[in-house]
């Protein structure tokens, strides 16, 4: 059979995970291949980039959509498993026999990711707004895929161990330019557990300027206030340091970054949504999958 359309996927996906039992990536393949009784010849169709195929394209954007709706949780990696939320979602659609994306949509959740942050926010499937420009359209749809991204980062930074966040945070310092070349990393990077700085890297090549780091790898609900950011900067003066850069996988109050702008030494706040932005920027953690080149007339050629 020809492999079924996005939105299907979604009512099988909740017939396997309704037990609410942990489920992998994996076994989520194999249960939808026998669901849609699907050959490899199914499951071997390309996207039109050829970059991937669409059977796993879809598993993909359906347990992301999932996730943003909070219908699903991850358990570990690439396992996951339903949520309270999700057998009450389910209870409700399980004799509809199919749930498309606008049922989705009545979840405060998936409404808030899908319309909340961003007036350019839409869906794969509604970006045919007469408004706007071809041009534009594209540009909304990159940034739905950049948001999308951004969630799924943050995500697995959560799901792994605190070393592995405090590694993180040095090789995107790295990637950054600070530090040295990556070659030297071990040398340029100095690990501390000493009076709440968890590293120091150098400013540049040569060391003549320290960066004090401090990483706090904490669930997206807190809010890191001043009194926390104070603690850091305390430390900050113990080690008669100039610059230090507290980041963090939740969020800062206002008034810890309006803390910041008044004191010395100079101290940069990075919270998830900036992380995960500079992850995506410099290639931590993640992998370009296609590139698209719009191109347009040259008029020079044709004025010669």
């Amino acid at each position: 059979m020809a492999l079924p359309d996005f939105q299907s996927f979604f009512y099988p996906t909740f017939l396997m995970i309704k037990d609410k039992k942990e489920y992998s990536i994996d076994e989520l393949r194999n249960f939808l291949t026998k669901y849609f009784k699907l050959t490899e010849d199914d499951k071997s169709e390309k996207v039109p980039s050829g970059t991937q195929t669409k059977f796993n394209n879809r598993i993909y954007w359906t347990k992301s959509y999932f996730t943003k709706a909070n219908l699903i949780e991850s358990t570990k990696r690439s396992h996951f498993k339903i949520t309270k939320k999700g057998v009450e979602f389910f209870n409700k659609l399980e004799n509809n026999k199919k749930i498309t994306i606008k049922d989705l949509e009545n979840i405060p959740e998936f409404h808030s990711f899908k319309y909340g942050d961003s007036l350019n926010k839409l869906s794969v499937e509604e970006n045919l707004i007469e408004e706007k420009t071809p041009f534009e359209r594209l540009e909304d749809i990159h940034q739905l895929l950049q948001d999308e991204l951004a969630h799924e980062l943050l995500i697995k930074v959560r799901e792994n161990s605190w070393q592995f966040f405090e590694d993180l945070v040095i090789d995107l310092m790295v990637k950054m330019g600070y530090g040295g070349a990556k070659s030297r990393k071990g040398n340029s990077v100095k690990r501390t557990n000493d009076e709440g700085i968890d590293g120091i890297i150098n400013e540049d090549k040569l060391g003549l300027e320290l960066i004090y780091l401090q990483a706090k790898k904490w669930d997206t609900e807190t809010t890191i206030g001043r009194p926390e950011v104070q603690k850091f900067v305390g430390a900050l003066h113990g080690q008669r340091a100039k610059k230090g850069v507290f980041i963090t996988t939740s969020k800062f109050s206002d008034n810890a970054y309006e803390y910041v702008k008044t004191i010395d030494p100079k101290v940069v706040l990075i919270d998830g949504k900036t992380l995960t932005k500079l992850m995506i920027e410099y290639e931590i953690g993640t992998t370009v999958v296609e590139n698209y080149q719009v191109k347009k007339i040259d008029t020079d050629y044709f004025e010669k």
